[in-house]
């Protein structure tokens, strides 16, 4: 009886204490992040802190880089997880939209690496750019680290409901964002002034939220949190002896109301954490450790509070949360939302994917680099729909309003001189997906470059190429192939035009490999001023042009070409080749002795970086004439330094330009390269060549080879490579010295 009664008495007071648990009113906890770039990685080591306390977080508000951080935290990740994530990513090249030159298209790696300066052109105005960078390299990395959460669009239903603070630019208030695309709603939070450009949110255009509201206490608290911890990374204003950069005055114009408001807030906040981040500015990305050694700190102030509101909050069970991304996906439809002036096909054709493609996630974001590096769109999101039959990817894009350009460059070398390139490029200026671009290059020989192309993706895409080239130099001269004279002249001032025109067929695979055929009419004049054989013999008269050729062609072209260098000018890692084809069908010869006859010139190009900083790059190049061709211009003239040479002119350094001549030739280079400070480089160079009429020489193809070295040192800048080289050849005694400055063009 008494084991009985004692039975009965616990279970009263158990079902007492429950009742009272039950009763128990919970305590929600909002935790509001402030913004301040690369500071906010304070923001990571509170949030382990907070996890070690055991305190729940029930609601998270950020702005700007708290915003960011306060999403991945709502999505799903914890502090260990986001310490990882914020470790791995380069944010230098993340936010500058440092692309790999892979993703560019083709066009654009043929045509498009030479300007120093682009500037957008709007209501025939001349402006400047919206910001260094359009972020989509920003928007990638925040959809693919919240891709298990993409089919939500209401924050109030990812597993901690979340908020985030922009900016409106027309009307300078604060927009809070509770819906849409979250990575999108974070990007626009985070969109520092001049830094990465507005975003346009249902017709707003936003930007960085910190200009009205850096720390939404407010905001949280209406959310239902019952307790704020605000996390706040803002160190005051700076003394006049600090600001010395333009980042700090930037900044410090911004902070004027930042800081004003924050003090305010800090009253409403339960808990402050307050990081000791005033060494350090909203750039210092490569002072992770260091920046959250700070936040670890200052929470650790604070652990005893923590520990007391994490006893007074029930106790629940944790749902897990699956943040592992997606590896291989199967893709069964493609949609595609917001595109105007470029067609399904160009976009399909520059994302390079299709449906019933089996791909993963890592490839997916390659295609949105490919269609982001064509320039055409502000922004692309895009979103993958699990379905039993398959994924659909979903794409959303925005086309960029401007469509006009002005671009600039400089080049100086010893052929051309001096040239100063102004371009304007206008796109989807006849029909979707076209673009013409129009190359003046102003300085010591006047030249025009005028390209018109329809780049339909996947299809067969259509070019039109006009060109006017000029330049004269000083080469040899073996008067007995031009006229019979006792003469002794062995240099000439040579005068040289090119007037070309070309209508071509192309096509891309996988982006690498660009197939194209078509026609060709070529214009050349050949000339010089400097002697001319009188009536009465031997004597020299400079009143008239001696013409080496003054003939129009009408010709036939294919080519192949890949290029997976990594860089234009200093490759330090890919492959190259061009093999090219040109029949000459017909001339209008004024010798009258024309004959038609092919040209199949090749090029090959590897390079391969060691430890980082050396590089080998061999490239082989190789040009042989099918049939009889009785035009001397026409010969393949190997000699001297460029990398703008046209026609059948060919570099090879120790030697003279155009200094040998032939209708074949063979020749092989090899380039050790140091970068012994970054972007500096020093280089050793050796080339081989054979310059016959007969290149395999009954197979001793070694035999008369011809050689040349040279060493220099380059410097890559915003406008091209500046190089000093100096080369010579055991041929001769001749020594030479080569000087550029810019892009080649």
């Amino acid at each position: 009886m008494r084991k009985l009664l004692i039975a009965i008495l616990m279970l009263s007071i158990s079902f007492v204490y429950s009742q009272k648990k039950q009763e128990q009113k919970d305590l929600k906890v909002g935790l509001v992040l402030s913004g301040g770039g690369a500071k906010g990685f304070a923001h990571v080591a509170v949030i382990k802190v907070l996890e070690e306390a055991g305190v729940r977080v029930d609601y998270v508000g950020g702005t700007s880089m708290g915003a960011i951080i306060g999403a991945l935290y709502a999505s799903g990740y914890n502090g260990n997880q986001l310490d990882s994530i914020i470790r791995s990513i380069n944010f230098e090249k993340i936010l500058l939209d440092d692309l790999p030159r892979k993703s560019k298209p083709f066009y654009e790696k043929e045509s498009g690496e030479k300007y120093a300066l682009s500037l957008p052109i709007k209501n025939k105005k001349v402006g400047i750019p919206r910001a260094l960078s359009e972020g989509q390299s920003v928007l990638n990395l925040l959809t693919k680290l919240t891709q298990h959460v993409n089919n939500i669009s209401d924050f109030n239903k990812l597993p901690i409901p979340f908020l985030c603070i922009a900016t409106n630019l027309e009307t300078g208030k604060q927009e809070v964002l509770t819906k849409g695309f979250l990575p999108e709603a974070v990007k626009a939070s985070g969109s520092f002034p001049t830094l990465l450009a507005p975003v346009e949110i249902d017709g707003k255009l936003l930007t960085d939220g910190g200009i009205v509201n850096n720390f939404p206490v407010d905001e949280v608290k209406a959310m239902g949190a019952d307790i704020i911890i605000g996390v706040d990374i803002q160190s005051g204003l700076e003394t006049k002896e600090e600001l010395d950069s333009a980042v700090k005055i930037l900044n410090q114009i911004v902070g004027f109301q930042i800081h004003q408001a924050n003090k305010s807030k800090h009253n409403s906040v339960d808990i402050l954490i307050k990081p000791k981040v005033k060494n350090f500015n909203v750039v210092s990305f490569d002072k992770i450790h260091e920046i959250m050694y700070a936040g670890q700190m200052a929470a650790r102030e604070k652990i005893e509070q923590l520990k007391n509101i994490a006893s007074l909050q029930i106790k629940k069970e944790v749902k897990k949360i699956n943040t592992r991304h997606i590896q291989k996906f199967h893709i069964q439809k493609i949609e595609i939302e917001g595109n105007k002036h470029y067609t399904r096909a160009y976009i399909l054709g520059k994302l390079n994917i299709r449906k019933k493609d089996t791909t993963d996630y890592q490839k997916l974001i390659e295609s949105v680099n490919n269609l982001s590096a064509t320039g055409n769109f502000e922004n692309i999101q895009y979103r993958i729909i699990n379905e039993k039959e398959g994924s659909i990817v979903k794409f959303k894009v925005k086309e960029n309003a401007i469509s006009t350009f002005l671009q600039l460059g400089i080049h100086f070398d010893d052929l051309y001189k001096t040239g100063i390139l102004i371009n304007t490029k206008t796109k989807h200026i006849f029909y979707k997906n076209d673009v013409l671009s129009t190359d003046f290059i102003l300085g010591d020989n006047l030249r025009y470059n005028i390209n018109y192309f329809i780049d339909n993706g996947f299809y067969w895409s259509f070019g039109i190429k006009a060109r006017y080239n000029n330049f004269n130099a000083s080469v040899n001269f073996d008067n007995t192939n031009i006229y019979d004279s006792n003469v002794d002249v062995n240099k000439i001032n040579l005068e040289y035009e090119d007037f070309t025109n070309q209508i071509y067929f192309q096509t891309v695979f996988n982006r690498k490999f660009a197939l194209g055929v078509g026609f060709e009419y070529k214009n050349i004049r050949a000339y010089t001023e400097t002697v001319f054989p009188s009536d009465n013999g031997g004597i020299i008269n400079n009143r008239d042009r001696l013409y080496f050729d003054k003939s129009n062609y009408l010709n036939m072209l294919a080519y192949l070409k890949i290029d997976t260098y990594d860089k234009k000018y200093f490759q330090k890692r890919g492959f190259y080749l061009d093999i090219d084809f040109k029949g000459y069908l017909t001339s209008s010869d004024y010798k009258n002795n024309f004959v038609s006859f092919s040209q199949l010139n090749g090029k090959l190009g590897v390079a391969h970086t060691f430890f980082n900083k050396l590089t080998l790059h061999f490239i082989s190049e190789a040009g042989i004439t099918i049939g009889e061709n009785n035009n001397r211009v026409l010969d393949y003239n190997i000699g001297g330094y460029g990398e703008n040479f046209i026609n059948t002119f060919i570099p090879f350094y120790g030697y003279d330009f155009a200094e040998l001549s032939a209708n074949s030739f063979l020749k092989s280079t090899f380039i050790l390269r140091y970068e012994f400070l970054p972007k500096n480089y020093f280089s050793v160079t050796a080339n081989y060549a054979r310059v016959e009429r007969d290149l395999f020489n009954q197979g001793k193809i070694f035999e008369n080879t011809k050689s040349g070295y040279m060493v220099g040192y380059g410097l890559d800048t915003f406008f091209g490579p500046m190089e000093i080289n100096y080369a010579w050849s055991p041929d001769h005694n001749t020594k030479f010295w080569y000087f550029n400055v810019g892009f080649w063009f």
